[in-house]
């Protein structure tokens, strides 16, 4: 599989099996695979993957050369051309592209044309609602119980079952009873990436297109997402300063499922009275639907002991329960979990299984250590008291520094507040958004969390979704300061 030697000056290009590596290579240079500066494999590596002799490679680094693509020198390794030659599309050998969408299925399309939040860059001062401190996270304890549990010796290195480690799901079931007062088997707890995968499982095996769902308004924008890619149709109930308003459930139309935040309702912060809890069980009972209870940050209520999970009320088994480890230890992690129906156990674990196998080992033992030598529940009341006092410093600089009429909601629980800013409209939240990140102050819109968009004649004021778990406490002062700045310059201008 050589290449044959020509004279000096008059080297042959590659052929046969050079060629191929040829294209494949200028193929990962031009779609980025190897980035400008990288360096390649040595042509003894490259030689041993591709099964070709070292000639055979260095035939195929001299042609990518000469073309622009790579500069080599003796006794050095090739690397990417900086700057990299120019490529036309054709050279990529790609034909012409699909007409858009030709290749999706419905869900496909329907994902295509939803409009999701992209990351952006954080400003210096930023009050998005689900990050958290670096410094939050307990880095020693973690690094303990992961250091036990990768030198424990396993007997081979497997798949294990889609529900997840059953040390971590034994310890779930454990802390779920003492901290949120629900009562369940081991078998009903199915570990996921966190509680964004337990939605949307709910959504695929739930929800057909054309069925209806029931959402609370305003309401998680993900989770609406989730539900509406499947081609089902929301039935938006607006919450009030108690959460869902169940008076406003449906009565002449069928839904198959209702999600609800019942223990901080997001994002307004409405804890759901028991009264209503009672009625939204009573409904699902007889429209036979199932209810989604997103204990997003259940953990995390101030002055008195958490409220018990919607679950614990559940005597007909209606209630799906999604948890997460998210907003106690680190969004970052990627676990949560969910706790099911028994009906529904099989099936759910069959998704999980098609969708990734299962959750990390890993991170999952490791977990379960911490829960089970009490490290977790220590961390996470250590966390209830640093974001009371995050909490009541945010407060307090709302009171200082913002005009008179600010009104605050939510603070009874969570890790964020909504303000209404009666000074502005809620068509102005883009326009004061803008004029924050501007100063480096990142704070969040609430329109974009109602399902109903307001008119021009809505007179509901500005709101700001204003997470504050992730930010010091002069942060946080320094923060509201510069906001009271940018809404008193707004005001001013008094024609937005």
């Amino acid at each position: 599989m050589g290449q044959s030697e020509a004279a000096p000056g008059t080297r042959a290009g590659p052929t046969g099996a050079g060629r191929r590596l040829c294209e494949w290579l200028r193929a990962q240079i031009v779609d980025g695979a190897f980035a400008p500066g990288a360096r390649l494999p040595s042509t003894r590596a490259l030689a041993i993957e591709h099964g070709v002799s070292r000639t055979t490679v260095t035939a195929a680094y001299e042609q990518l050369a000469a073309e622009g693509f790579l500069v080599t020198a003796v006794g050095r390794a090739a690397r990417v051309a900086v700057p990299l030659a120019s490529v036309t599309s054709s050279s990529r050998g790609r034909g012409q592209p699909a007409p858009p969408g030709a290749a999706l299925s419905d869900f496909g399309r329907r994902v295509a044309k939803i409009d999701l939040p992209r990351p952006v860059a954080a400003p210096r001062i930023d009050f998005r609602y689900g990050a958290l401190a670096s410094r939050d996270f307990p880095a020693l304890a973690w690094r303990r119980a992961y250091l036990a549990e990768l030198v424990r010796q396993q007997d081979s290195l497997s798949y294990i079952a889609p529900e997840g480690d059953a040390a971590l799901r034994q310890a779930v079931h454990g802390y779920l009873r003492r901290a949120r007062g629900l009562i369940c088997d081991v078998e009903q707890i199915v570990t996921v990436h966190g509680s964004q995968q337990a939605i949307d499982l709910c959504a695929r095996l739930l929800l057909n297109p054309g069925d209806k769902f029931v959402f609370e308004d305003p309401g998680y924008l993900m989770a609406r997402r989730c539900f509406e890619a499947t081609g089902a149709k929301r039935l938006a109930i607006p919450v009030d300063e108690h959460g869902l308003n169940t008076a406003r459930l449906p009565t002449d139309e069928r839904a198959r499922l209702a999600y609800v935040t019942p223990s901080h309702q997001f994002p307004l912060g409405g804890v759901l009275p028991v009264g209503r809890r009672a009625e939204l069980l009573q409904w699902a009972r007889q429209h036979q639907a199932w209810v989604i209870e997103d204990d997003y940050d259940g953990e995390f209520r101030y002055g008195q002991r958490p409220i018990d999970a919607l679950h614990a009320m559940d005597p007909d088994g209606r209630v799906i329960y999604v948890g997460t480890f998210s907003k106690a230890l680190s969004p970052q992690l990627r676990l949560g979990y969910l706790v099911l129906p028994a009906e529904l156990v099989h099936v759910f674990r069959q998704a999980k299984q098609l969708a990734d196998r299962h959750a990390p080992v890993l991170e999952q033992r490791v977990l379960a250590a911490l829960i089970e030598s009490g490290a977790y529940e220590r961390h996470v009341r250590r966390m209830r008291r640093e974001n009371e006092r995050r909490r009541l410093a945010l407060l307090d600089a709302v009171a200082k520094y913002l005009p008179p009429g600010v009104q605050v909601m939510g603070t009874a629980a969570g890790l964020h507040v909504v303000l209404w800013l009666p000074s502005l409209r809620c068509q102005d939240e883009g326009a004061l958004v803008a004029a924050a990140r501007s100063k480096g102050l990142g704070v969040y819109p609430v329109s974009t969390l109602y399902a109903t968009r307001v008119s021009s004649k809505v007179s509901r004021p500005a709101g700001l979704i204003m997470g504050y778990a992730s930010l010091d406490l002069n942060a946080i002062a320094e923060g509201v300061r510069i906001l009271a700045a940018v809404i008193a310059s707004l005001t001013r201008q008094g024609n937005l």
